[in-house]
């Protein structure tokens, strides 16, 4: 019997949607998180949906590749705490608590549109940052980057591109995503903090 991880599931189940969105207008425009339908017709199931479905190929790509390589550290954690769903609902719930202050911001914005895992992904990926701050990533695949430079660059590349306001990409649901990653894998085991310190201090290459 096959046996898979819960993060392995979710990218499935995740790719899986965004194809069948991507051949149904449709179903997209059910699915994506559109603030108006909230508001007006109480839609509150966009505030899940819409981190299931992706705006193209790499978009998709970028998102399931960080989550496959370090979903699975982070899974064991919840799962540990919290038993078998316990990855599942960290996740789900930093799909909700990562688009809010968007919601909050474009409630009543008739032409703003957000898709996409990122603010999960990034709260999967901060909070792995806590356990491995000097961990190699492959920026891209290609570039190697300790992990917590990598963090530091992203934050105030968000943040610079969040008050500029420019582009299509959700920028604060990254910041919100990854900041939810944070605070709550260190609510929840509160001795990470100081061996994230000591793991700052000690550098591993």
């Amino acid at each position: 019997m096959l046996n898979l991880n819960h993060t392995t599931v979710i990218i499935i189940i995740t790719v899986i949607i965004s194809l069948l969105a991507w051949q149904n207008r449709t179903l997209m425009g059910r699915l994506i998180f559109d603030p108006i339908s909230v508001t007006r017709f109480k839609q509150y199931d966009r505030f899940i949906t819409h981190g299931f479905i992706h705006a193209d190929g790499m978009h998709l790509l970028f998102n399931m590749f960080t989550l496959y390589f370090f979903g699975r550290v982070i899974e064991r954690f919840y799962i540990n705490k919290f038993g078998s769903l316990g990855f599942v609902a960290f996740y789900v719930l930093a799909i909700i608590v990562a688009i809010i202050p968007t919601y909050l911001k474009h409630k009543n914005n008739s032409r703003y549109l957000s898709l996409g895992a990122s603010g999960a992904v990034s709260a999967v990926l901060f909070a792995f940052i806590l356990f491995a701050p000097w961990e190699t990533l492959y920026f891209f695949g290609i570039l190697p980057i300790p992990a917590i430079v990598f963090a530091v660059l992203y934050t105030a590349y968000s943040v610079y591109a969040e008050r500029r306001g420019t582009g299509n990409t959700n920028h604060s649901a990254h910041l919100v995503g990854a900041a939810f990653g944070v605070v709550a894998t260190i609510l929840i085991e509160p001795s990470l903090a100081l061996h994230f310190i000591n793991a700052l201090l000690n550098p591993r290459f």
